[in-house]
């Protein structure tokens, strides 16, 4: 059990660092498509479902951290920024007026740091883990 929890929370933590890459690369990439050719300036349909993509990755594998953390605030807070992180995408997609980028940049940094801070201090019932995760 052990190690599939471990596999859970470096996912999770991959997700959001991949999450973090593509939000950070997506100015950049469009920016030079535009100084390039006139038309089609935006994100194209197929690279905003990626958002989605690393949603129900990162959503999935903060699921499966929850059963096997020893500890409960540590999997609420998972979620807690699971959550900020998706109100974020969803608000840059659907109503970018209330779109925050530091809230996306904050909540996966967030996230890859709960996600190891889970996976070294709270998948067992050793002493050590009470220290770190009590």
């Amino acid at each position: 059990m052990a190690s599939f929890s471990l596999k859970a929370d470096s996912v999770g933590a991959a997700a959001s660092f991949f999450c973090m890459i593509h939000c950070l690369a997506t100015p950049f990439l469009f920016v030079a498509q535009a100084c390039s050719s006139t038309c089609c300036s935006g994100a194209p349909t197929w690279w905003r479902a990626v958002d989605v993509v690393f949603l129900v990755v990162s959503g999935l594998a903060v699921f499966r951290s929850m059963q096997t953390s020893s500890k409960n605030w540590v999997w609420r807070s998972l979620w807690v920024t699971w959550g900020v992180l998706a109100w974020s995408v969803l608000m840059e997609a659907f109503a970018p007026e209330f779109f925050f980028p530091a809230a996306k940049y904050t909540a996966a940094t967030a996230l890859i740091g709960l996600h190891v801070y889970n996976m070294k201090y709270c998948q067992c019932g050793a002493p050590q883990c009470e220290a770190h995760c009590g």
